[in-house]
């Protein structure tokens, strides 16, 4: 009976059989669909009672009996007894579906209900989601087989229904609007995908799913590969804006992290299509400004050189890339740290300039055109690989790779920065003034960003002018933003060109040491340790400001406060002072303490020696180990006698202003430094003192010692290194320094000022 038909109920559906469940069950759901009758099997509610309502539970009831009399007649003699003496059509189909649904088929016959736009995160992951969470692909009503072909990743069974049907390819699912090709990229089927892409013509590609969202566009995050097939067969679709979000594939890409597709989308994406509008150009600007986010600078090199004016360009958050990049200064050198030897590394490398997309594209065709083909050239090439497989596992332990990296880099912003500031040639002062370089300026000075500086400065000295709506000076600005680097550099300015910035004010009368006075951004103070350095570090700027700033101007009364710069340091710095202060006291009294309890043992140490005394001298007397005991003790005792003495007079100070300049902070250098030395010296005579008594049992004299050198230990964790850093602070080079040698000067005999 498994080729009859039943004519009286649904016309050419074939007898249902063990082989044929899932296509019999989905044109059986269509049927009962259309009669308005699904709700009878596939409903939640339970069925209506005579005692709810006659009138309704008739209706039930002939519905039920309609649906169940369709199934059994459906029923060939040996499926029909899993439904014999059932008389709910609901229980006889889910009865059918437990009997006949094949094991690894994980679809359930529930209705699909569409996600919402706010339950949407991003889009691109909608039908993956919704494949893997509903389960459900009877939304394809003409092409069953092949989305469940799709969905079990059997190509073989596809392909042989895509050459009956070949139309099929591009059937959109009802509810979500999904082809086959959305489906296999959503499940990460790469072979799937890129075979289906053989059977779709130019505008299959094109087709949308119910959110707008193109296969290229879910591809171009899930599956780069497979978005390479798409674009190779449709280049239309570079230039088409996917949802979500508008953006055409490139800078998707971009945005997903997917940086060898965008390279591979910007060597293919025309021009025109990023800079011909304004839109383009927006598009171009956002590109540029992720590239200087991402550190992935051969795209937006390659660009700029090609397009300089998109330095100029408003990216979709209202900055420009001359902008955008002032604000990152550890694109450069400058605003990187290294270590003496990554500092040695990094000057030995070569970086070749002008290392855009366009270099990586030639080396990519030099590899595919190699012509060693023959055995001995194979054999060159595997010891070649070998060699370069230690080589670069030399350079991983060394971290050469990643020091590389961070110059090429450094040398790839400075192109870009360089032919952005090309731009700026020939500009009037009044041109750049208010525009978006001044922005660009006055952004660099904040981040401390003096490379930015000195190469635009060098484009067009005229810039060295630009002041805010203030009226205040990018010098008087690098002051309140206390960015040291900025600082020298137009410090070094003032020196060669022998100008007066010293003696400008802003518009409400405020002069440098004004700006000096303010107190930190709070960016540059969370860096210092504690506020007593805090203070120091405010005073030393207050103070290296005033030896610039004439002498007429040192009482300068602003318009803003209607103070002196001297009042207005002392109104903004009372409450680091009195923190300073605090902190100051707080680690004096608890270094009293262990001073005085160190001074208590010595001093009892020195009068109890090891071993006792004979005839009034000490037994161990001509031993070696015991002198390095008596010098030990008496250091240890001097030493803490002195820190305690030295913290004493840190409590017993008056705390003023000046007094964290350099009184303060020499008085707890010398407290620290003698405290950490009597401690040393204690530990060292109580080792001595054991070997002395325990000489025979060296074996535990050792782990003894181990132990004693914990406080030492604990002491260099928590407090050496504030002892070095106020040290430096204190008696280093400190943070104005001259201009670095052999750095060129952009200036010419200009006076700006």
């Amino acid at each position: 009976m498994g080729a009859t038909v039943v004519p009286s109920v649904i016309a050419n559906l074939k007898v249902l059989g063990h082989d044929n469940y899932e296509d019999w069950s989905f044109r059986f759901k269509t049927y009962l669909l259309a009669e308005d009758l699904w709700e009878v099997v596939g409903g939640t509610s339970e069925p209506p009672r005579p005692e709810d309502g006659e009138a309704e539970f008739m209706v039930w009831r002939k519905n039920n009996a309609k649906v169940l009399h369709a199934i059994q007649s459906c029923c060939g003699d040996d499926i029909y007894f899993f439904i014999r003496g059932i008389s709910t059509a609901k229980i006889a189909w889910d009865t059918l579906a437990e009997k006949l649904k094949p094991a690894d088929q994980a679809l359930e016959n529930t209705d699909v209900v569409p996600l919402m736009p706010h339950e949407l995160n991003t889009g691109l992951t909608l039908n993956e989601d919704y494949y893997n969470t509903n389960g459900d692909f009877n939304e394809f009503p003409h092409h069953q087989p092949l989305i469940h072909a799709v969905a079990k990743g059997d190509w073989d069974y596809a392909k042989n229904y895509l050459t009956l049907h070949p139309d099929a390819v591009r059937e959109r699912g009802s509810l979500s609007g999904s082809t086959a090709l959305h489906m296999a990229v959503s499940m990460e089927n790469k072979h799937m995908a890129k075979e289906l892409i053989e059977w779709m013509t130019e505008g299959d590609l094109e087709i949308e799913d119910a959110n707008g969202v193109t296969a290229l566009a879910l591809a171009t995050l899930i599956a780069p590969e497979v978005a390479r097939c798409i674009i190779e067969k449709n280049k239309r679709l570079l230039c088409i804006p996917c949802n979500p979000l508008n953006m055409i594939p490139l800078i998707k890409a971009c945005h997903g992290g997917q940086w060898e597709l965008a390279r591979y989308l910007y060597s293919v994406t025309p021009l025109d299509a990023l800079t011909s509008t304004q839109d383009n150009c927006r598009t171009s600007a956002d590109l540029i400004s992720h590239c200087f986010s991402s550190k992935e600078l051969d795209i937006a090199l390659d660009l700029i050189q090609r397009c300089p004016n998109l330095a100029f360009a408003t990216n979709s958050t209202g900055k420009t890339p001359l902008q955008e990049l002032a604000c990152i200064p550890s694109l450069f050198l400058s605003g990187t740290h290294l270590t003496f030897w990554q500092q040695w590394i990094y000057n030995s490398l070569n970086i070749p300039h002008a290392s855009g997309i366009r270099d990586v594209r030639i080396d990519v065709l030099k590899q595919a055109n190699d012509p060693v083909n023959d055995q001995r050239g194979l054999i060159i090439r595997l010891v070649m690989a070998l060699l370069r497989g230690l080589v670069s596992n030399l350079r991983k332990l060394l971290g050469i790779d990643h020091i590389y990296k961070l110059k090429q880099i450094h040398v790839q912003s400075l192109e870009v920065l360089q032919g952005m500031c090309k731009m700026t040639e020939g500009l009037s002062l009044k041109q750049m003034q208010g525009s978006s370089v001044q922005t660009a300026l006055f952004k660099a000075v904040e981040h401390g960003n003096d490379e930015f500086l000195r190469q635009l400065f060098t484009a067009n000295i005229l810039a060295l002018g630009i002041h805010d709506e203030n009226a205040k000076s990018m010098f008087q600005f690098s002051i309140e933003c206390r960015q040291e680097k900025v600082y020298n550099f137009f410090h070094e300015f003032i020196r060669i060109m022998n100008v007066r910035a010293e003696s400008r004010v802003d518009k409400f009368n405020n002069t440098l040491l004004h700006s000096a006075a303010r107190l930190s951004p709070p960016s540059q103070l969370k860096h210092i340790q504690c506020a007593a350095l805090q203070m120091q570090r405010e005073l030393q700027w207050f103070k290296e400001v005033e030896k610039i700033v004439p002498a007429k101007f040192l009482e300068v009364v602003n318009y803003t406060d209607g103070m002196t710069a001297r009042d207005l340091f002392t109104k903004n710095h009372k409450e680091l002072a009195n923190e300073g202060e605090r902190s100051m006291k707080a680690t004096a009294t608890s270094c009293t303490v262990v001073g005085a309890l160190i001074v208590t043992i010595m001093f009892i140490a020195v009068f109890s020696v090891p071993g006792g005394t004979k005839a009034g001298y000490p037994v161990f007397l001509n031993k070696r180990i015991f002198m390095v005991f008596i010098v030990a003790d008496v250091f240890s005792l001097f030493s803490s006698t002195t820190s305690v003495v030295t913290f004493l007079g840190i409590l017993n100070s008056r705390y003023a202003e000046d007094d964290f300049l350099k009184s303060l902070p020499t008085k707890m250098v010398i407290g620290l430094f003698t405290l950490f030395s009597s401690m040393v010296t204690m530990v060292i005579a109580f080792s001595s003192t054991l070997f002395l008594m325990l000489e025979a049992k060296e074996w535990i004299v050792v782990p003894i010692i181990l132990l004693a050198s914990v406080p030492i230990v604990s002491f260099v964790w928590m407090q050496f290194s504030h002892l070095v850093e106020m040290f430096i602070s204190t008696y280093g080079a400190g943070i104005f320094v001259a201009n670095e040698k052999g750095k060129p000067w952009p200036f010419s005999s200009l006076r700006l000022f």
